[in-house]
């Protein structure tokens, strides 16, 4: 079985420490639900321009935001389905953390939907390599790592996954666990192209797994796309003999750090000097909830029949539903009969 090869440094306790106790207090700061979506769609849109902008991608932040509203933007349509493939792999994550074996399929699917009608050869989409590749400077013709032979590349991925899904790895703290993930991913290189994206969503996925990043809050590829240079320097540091990626998860478990204290301070501010919130406290929403108040958020209003349409669900789960929100404080009514619609409270 596979087995990761690493020890805790002075470091990593301190960066897991400080995620610890900033984690705490962004749970525990009393928000609104229109603030809750707007952190996470942020954190969606942040994640999809840096993670893509590593890749060589030259949407803008704002253009980006306007491609998650569903507006056009004149760009290259591969940029802009890179983009719209990796939003859809983030807002797929609560789905793919339900299952409790993840299977070498799972990646498969996870990387058909980050690379859809993006690559040279649509048939490399979604399938493991079935040729040698090498991670090298375009410029300079440099060879920077050369990656496990093809023919091995099936057995790594069903090793790697056999640990997993082993009860051995909710003994490993959830970012620690997140920084493996990462690392094996781009060390394996399953595919001829989007591994680094796919290592990326992961690594995404194991902390929302874990509990850790239930309200999807952080964006960790802001992080890397900052100092591109050091992001891949510290993938490069690893020594491939003995595997031990003590260094990769200092810089791992940095970023980390220096992600969620950018939404400390976020929340901080948002929830200042509100007295009527800090005595209600967060309201938690589950994942329909919040796609819910996001579409309002987005076109102002909604209505039953677009909330059935959304999620297919009977006119009764529907009701329901919206008594959920109405009961929160969340939504309220608007008009009567056929013509009523739910608009933020």
């Amino acid at each position: 079985m596979f087995k990761p090869n690493f020890h805790y440094t002075n470091k990593i306790v301190k960066n897991l420490t400080a995620i610890s106790e900033a984690r705490t207090i962004i749970l525990n700061s009393p928000l609104i639900p229109k603030w809750e979506v707007s952190l996470r769609r942020d954190a969606l849109i942040k994640s999809a321009h840096s993670s893509t902008a590593i890749e060589g991608n030259i949407l803008s932040l704002e253009e980006v935001r306007n491609l998650a509203a569903g507006r056009d933007i004149i760009a290259r349509r591969k940029d802009k389905q890179e983009v719209l493939n990796y939003l859809e792999a983030l807002e797929k994550i609560p789905e793919f953390a339900k299952k409790n074996q993840f299977l070498s399929t799972d990646l498969l699917n996870i990387h058909m939907i980050v690379t859809k009608d993006t690559l040279d050869n649509p048939n490399d989409e979604g399938v493991f390599r079935n040729r040698q590749v090498v991670v090298g400077n375009r410029i300079t013709g440099e060879i920077l790592f050369m990656p496990p032979p093809t023919e091995q590349v099936p057995k790594m991925v069903d090793v790697f996954f056999e640990w997993f899904n082993s009860p051995e790895t909710n003994e490993i703290d959830a970012v620690i666990e997140a920084g493996i993930m990462h690392y094996e991913i781009a060390r394996i290189h399953p595919f001829i192209d989007g591994n680094g994206r796919t290592a990326r969503v992961m690594a995404t996925l194991v902390l929302y797994r874990r509990g850790f990043d239930v309200k999807r809050f952080f964006a960790l590829d802001d992080y890397y796309d900052h100092n591109r240079r050091a992001y891949y320097a510290a993938l490069k540091s690893v020594d491939q003999n003995t595997l031990n990626i003590t260094g990769w998860l200092e810089y791992f478990t940095d970023g980390v750090a220096v992600s969620i204290e950018e939404v400390k301070k976020k929340v901080i501010g948002l929830s200042k000097d509100i007295k009527a919130l800090k005595e209600k406290g967060q309201i938690a929403l589950t994942e329909r909830q919040m796609r819910i108040v996001e579409r309002i958020i987005e076109k102002g209003k909604i209505t039953n029949r677009e909330i059935r349409e959304m999620f297919e669900l009977s006119d009764e789960a529907v009701r329901k539903e919206i008594a959920k929100l109405t009961k929160m404080e969340v939504l309220k009514g608007k008009g009567k009969g056929r013509s009523v619609y739910y608009i933020l409270t």
